[in-house]
């Protein structure tokens, strides 16, 4: 499942640049995914950290984009 949703770009083709895509959201760890041995990093630390990265490149194309939504 992706965050992008193509449908909500405006008529007649004008929105984001191919070249300029949205970013997309890291796919959350299962809870089978962490085995609960202390791991250093823990997928879940991996993955906040690609939140972070997300959430900053995100901001970013949102201001490139200002026509998008946010959500």
């Amino acid at each position: 499942m992706t965050d992008r949703d193509d449908s909500r770009q405006p008529a007649g083709g004008a929105g984001p640049s191919p070249a300029d895509p949205r970013p997309l959201k890291p796919v959350e760890p299962d809870a089978l995914d962490c085995c609960g041995e202390g791991c250093v990093p823990c997928v879940y630390d991996l993955y906040e950290e690609a939140l972070d990265r997300y959430k900053a490149e995100l901001a970013a194309w949102l201001e490139r984009h200002p026509e998008a939504p946010a959500d």
